[in-house]
């Protein structure tokens, strides 16, 4: 049967390892995270802009990735631009980030925060395509 490592040994083990989990802790918390996540369009998929106009607010441009397994739609909300992501409806297009939800249908948009029944926003498109 070996010996354990003695007290002294466990000691520097100890020490020697508290920089490694210093280290690795403040890379978690660095707020300043780039994230690319590559998206195949297909053979049919497409990048399109759209501008809204909501009541008196100034007109905003949402793009839809459309590809063939996902639907996107990357809208403005509260100065950061947030990715919605396709979900069923009974009409129309219905995309969610967290508590937003961004739904189309022709000409007409809504843009809801669930958690304020006071955020329903009514947009309406502007003619054509919004340019990139």
């Amino acid at each position: 049967m070996m010996p354990g490592p003695t007290r002294s040994r466990r000691s520097i083990m100890r020490i020697s390892l508290l920089p490694l989990a210093a280290v690795a802790f403040a890379g978690t918390a660095s707020a300043d995270v780039a994230l690319s996540v590559p998206l195949n369009l297909g053979t049919n998929g497409s990048v399109e802009a759209q501008t809204y106009a909501c009541g008196d607010d100034a007109p905003f441009a949402v793009q839809y990735v459309i590809t063939d397994a996902n639907t996107l739609a990357i809208v403005p909300v509260d100065g950061e631009d947030r990715i919605f992501v396709n979900v069923v409806s009974g009409s129309g297009s219905k995309y969610v980030s967290g508590a937003h939800v961004w739904w189309s249908k022709g000409d007409s948009a809504t843009l809801e925060n669930t958690m304020d029944e006071t955020s329903v926003m009514e947009c309406q498109a502007q003619g054509g395509a919004a340019s990139e």
